[in-house]
């Protein structure tokens, strides 16, 4: 099966998950660096955490293209870690 090469304004879909990584990435540093904090900030960065780890499964490891149970198991090693720690900041603060 080849693969096909997106092309969405004259770059590839994955120079475009990159960019929306480093973005992601770089949003998480200004956080840091403005000294941000609280409930809603440190789920928004879980969340950034979680989007990235998706990204980096579906485009870069190639699962994007596979079907069935293969899929899952990145997912949900993201999912059900990504809402225990959720769970636990709700419910400390």
């Amino acid at each position: 099966m080849a693969m096909q090469k997106r092309i969405i304004l004259g770059l590839r879909a994955c120079t475009w998950v990159w960019i929306i990584m480093m973005l992601l990435s770089l949003a998480t540093y200004v956080i840091g660096q403005q000294g941000l904090s609280g409930l809603r900030i440190s789920l928004l960065v879980l969340a950034f955490a979680l989007v990235k780890g998706q990204l980096v499964a579906t485009y870069f490891m190639g699962l994007g293209q596979v079907r069935g149970f293969w899929r899952w198991p990145v997912t949900l090693w993201l999912l059900i870690p990504g809402g225990l720690i959720s769970t636990a900041f709700i419910l400390a603060d």
